[in-house]
């Protein structure tokens, strides 16, 4: 298996994608869906509520709601609809199982389901694109993830994605990267370096550190992570430096989005 992402401006264009997705028989169960969420206030006082403390990178405020996402005009994905606060984000609300364990709260939504192992069972959960899942949520975006059981509907997802007006995880991360290179460019050159010949490297250190693995650790910390992933490039002084910047701008993210 393997997943296939699009990013959509709204709701309601990600719902109209879903329907497209039911129409092309993708079952219910391979649709998952994020979307920018509500206050904890509001959470708590439109769903009833047992507020728990998950592993990973989110904090549950809302549990299962049956089997609707009825916060998200009444469409039906997956067993439940989670409601999180995800630090650097905020509040999001994530349906179907692969939603809920994306953002690194598999037993707030998953674990039942699936013991705790969900994220084991499915080939090429794409955490190296979380961030840009998670630049879109902030932006009021949505995101749609289904999981395809083989290549070839893996290619009809992406046709249906396509002509439901998604934007592809690639063309997003890309924007990432140019609302962000400028003042990178400036800091980098500040030290007599060349940003123009370095950038592909140094880009490369900044993702890394926004990988779930990585954050919140310093480069000497996870070097040997680094050093499986990037032996090309993580002891090159570029990828260093990346990594460090990516680093603050992670963390500056954290303090801003406490929700």
């Amino acid at each position: 298996m393997s997943t296939v992402a699009g990013i959509f401006q709204s709701r309601a264009d990600a719902e109209r994608a879903v329907e497209n997705l039911r129409s092309a028989n993708v079952a219910e169960d391979k649709i998952n869906l994020l979307m920018p969420g509500t206050t904890e206030g509001e959470v708590n006082a439109s769903v009833p509520t047992t507020e728990t403390e998950q592993p990973g990178m989110g904090t549950a405020l809302g549990g299962t709601v049956g089997a609707a996402l009825g916060a998200a005009g009444g469409m039906h994905i997956g067993a439940a609809l989670a409601s999180l606060l995800i630090p650097g984000v905020g509040p999001v609300l994530a349906g179907g199982l692969l939603g809920a364990a994306i953002l690194g709260i598999g037993g707030a939504a998953a674990g039942a389901a699936a013991g705790g192992k969900f994220e084991e069972s499915v080939e090429g959960l794409p955490h190296d694109e979380l961030y840009v899942y998670e630049d879109a949520l902030r932006q009021g975006r949505s995101v749609l993830i289904v999981v395809a059981d083989d290549e070839e509907q893996a290619e009809t997802v992406r046709g249906v994605l396509a002509q439901s007006g998604a934007e592809s995880v690639d063309a997003a991360r890309e924007k990432w990267w140019v609302g962000l290179r400028d003042a990178e460019e400036e800091e980098y050159n500040r030290e007599d370096k060349d940003f123009k010949s370095d950038e592909l490297v140094y880009r490369r250190g900044f993702e890394a550190a926004q990988h779930p693995r990585h954050r919140g650790k310093s480069y000497d910390e996870v070097r040997e992570s680094l050093r499986e992933r990037y032996s090309d490039a993580y002891e090159v002084d570029a990828f260093r430096r990346g990594y460090e910047r990516g680093a603050s701008y992670q963390q500056s993210l954290r303090e801003k989005y406490k929700g």
